[in-house]
């Protein structure tokens, strides 16, 4: 089982980098990417497969095997390179010891947000003292790079992460917590606890430009606005609630955002998500520049 799904590993690896591969192992994900990429006159010049199997279950004559795939792509567009980087969580089925069926899983398995009433508020005590907050986006943007493919033990882990990772970078950044124990208030995560806005992407969405106090952003009209360490929303099925959260990290040739993730791990990722297998044409974005007391001077 591991040789085929090696073999299937090195066509994925051609078929990246447009060389000749067997039609039979064809992945329209990659497909999607190249696509993607040449749309922003893009292309994968180099590319690395490593994979791990993560689960085996055996029933009689069929196996279901879990396996995570890391890819590495070297991107080339016009003069400029870059390395994009991204894991891949996918399904194999085998019969009698042959593959039969191999298929990537759905990026986001729902939004960490499906549970709570009501969007998390930035409410305002009347007589809080304002404190000094200058937003590093140098610190944030280095802890985005130094997490996007593992998990800080200083907190909680999530199944659906995207959100409580991005609220770790912007922590980092010097975003302080408030609004404890109260979890429809504030941004705060402590004592095996935390507010909605930490963890939950359709709760960020409504705290970043409500905040007037501590972490607080901005709303722009367009992603080529946004500087390191900026946020962006994603609303895929566009029926107003957000499923996914983002930081920016880099820029490409044409200026325009490139981002880290978590749940569907990558990093350096085209901000749009055409790729993605929970992309759909009703996509909505919001796009968050983060302010600080610096700012407001």
């Amino acid at each position: 089982m591991r040789e085929q799904l090696q073999e299937l590993l090195e066509q994925r690896v051609l078929q990246c980098v447009s060389m000749p591969r067997n039609q039979l192992h064809e992945c329209p994900s990659i497909e999607m990417k190249k696509q993607s990429f040449a749309n922003r006159s893009a292309e994968i010049v180099k590319a690395k497969a490593n994979g791990r199997v993560i689960e085996k279950v055996d029933n009689k004559e069929n196996a279901l095997v879990l396996y995570e795939v890391h890819f590495q792509y070297l991107i080339k567009q016009r003069g400029l390179f870059y390395m994009e980087e991204e894991v891949e969580k996918r399904q194999a089925e085998f019969f009698k010891g042959v593959l039969v069926k191999d298929e990537k899983l759905n990026e986001i398995k729902g939004s960490e947000g499906r549970h709570e009433a009501m969007p998390a508020i930035a409410q305002q005590k009347g007589d809080q003292e304002r404190k000094g907050f200058k937003y590093d986006r140098l610190k944030a943007v280095q802890y985005a790079e130094r997490w996007w493919n593992d998990y800080n033990p200083a907190y909680k882990k999530f199944e659906v992460d995207c959100t409580n990772y991005i609220s770790q970078c912007l922590h980092q950044g010097g975003g302080p917590m408030r609004g404890y124990p109260n979890r429809s208030n504030g941004w705060w995560m402590q004592n095996d606890n935390w507010s909605f806005s930490w963890s939950v992407a359709n709760a960020m969405r409504w705290y970043i430009p409500g905040s007037k106090l501590g972490l607080r952003g901005r709303e722009v009209k367009s992603a080529e606005k946004l500087k390191l360490g900026d946020v962006i929303c994603y609303d895929f099925e566009g029926d107003g609630r957000f499923d996914h959260t983002t930081i920016v990290t880099g820029h490409d040739a044409d200026g325009m955002p490139l981002v880290n993730a978590h749940t569907y791990n990558s990093r350096m990722r085209y901000w749009a998500y055409e790729d993605s297998t929970a992309y759909t044409p009703n996509i909505k974005y919001k796009f968050f520049t983060i302010t600080d007391d610096h700012d407001d001077i």
